[in-house]
């Protein structure tokens, strides 16, 4: 018997002057664990007029969560944090009551030909600490824990499992791995798993129970203690998730609660340009209308 749930292709979305595969949320699968929402950013080729800008923006409820494979993003924040993100490092930027945060292509490439490819995600906040103060932290790709194991080279990229933890200071139980091969490998991490747990592919390909699945796409377990799997050749997989919260939780926009009102203060608030300033910054993404 399988142990696939469900299958989530990437959709398209527009972010605004940017296309990106959108994962989850799903219309049949809102949240894995504690994860709310991924993005795949690309590939992309930008030529030297194209640059890649989103201008101040909001959230509440979340912590974000940018991990680049190619090309280079600048993250300024209402925090007054200023970072450049380059591939394999984790930008960790916990929202909690609010933060205002831009995302824009680095000085130093905005008039050459570049790219960028890379995921973005959201992991929804504990009940008690959606009203916390807002935390920014910064991990460089040497602080990742990484290892070779079975045939395969992994990465811890936040959370904890298999026996080690990320330097990521996450807020509930989760994990988030990337495992890539050179070979086809077999591996079985199920019994190092727990809550609920979902596979994408990146690249390349794996086989379960018989079946060949291909890259842009989550697999959803039905069980995570029975993760077992065969990856392919020069593939690149991505396993994520963790204990799931008791209470559901609401997205409208860039804002994540378990309560609606909270939701709708935000949104007035964002609205009002109440929310906090980003140093340096001056434009900002309106709210969106609401669909009838």
């Amino acid at each position: 018997m399988s142990n696939i749930d469900l299958i989530i292709e990437e959709r398209a979305a527009d972010i605004g002057n940017f296309m990106v595969g959108r994962l989850l949320p799903f219309r049949q699968k809102r949240a894995v664990g504690p994860f709310v929402f991924l993005d795949h950013m690309g590939p992309v080729t930008l030529k030297d007029h194209e640059n890649f800008d989103i201008p101040p923006h909001p959230h509440i409820g979340l912590s974000t969560l940018t991990y680049l494979f190619e090309g280079a993003m600048v993250h300024r924040d209402s925090l007054g944090y200023e970072v450049e993100i380059q591939p394999g490092a984790v930008n960790w930027m916990t929202a909690g009551k609010g933060v205002v945060h831009s995302e824009r292509t680095p000085e130093h490439l905005r008039h050459s030909d570049k790219s960028l490819h890379g995921l973005q995600i959201w992991v929804a906040l504990p009940k008690e600490l959606e009203d916390s103060a807002p935390l920014f932290a910064h991990v460089e790709a040497k602080d990742i824990p990484h290892w070779h194991q079975d045939g395969v080279d992994i990465k811890l990229i936040a959370g904890e499992v298999l026996g080690k933890k990320s330097p990521v200071p996450v807020h509930s139980s989760l994990y988030l791995l990337e495992i890539k091969s050179t070979h086809a490998a077999t591996l079985a991490i199920g019994k190092h798993l727990f809550g609920e747990s979902a596979l994408y592919i990146l690249e390349g390909h794996i086989k379960s129970d018989g079946n060949i699945y291909e890259s842009r796409r989550i697999l959803v377990a039905k069980e995570s203690s029975l993760c077992e799997f065969e990856i392919g050749t020069n593939s690149t997989v991505y396993i994520f998730g963790g204990l799931p919260f008791p209470e559901e939780r609401f997205i409208y926009w860039n804002f994540v609660s378990s309560d609606k009102h909270t939701i709708e203060k935000a949104r007035n608030d964002w609205r009002d340009q109440k929310f906090a300033k980003v140093p340096g910054e001056t434009g900002f993404v309106p709210i969106p209308e609401r669909k009838n």
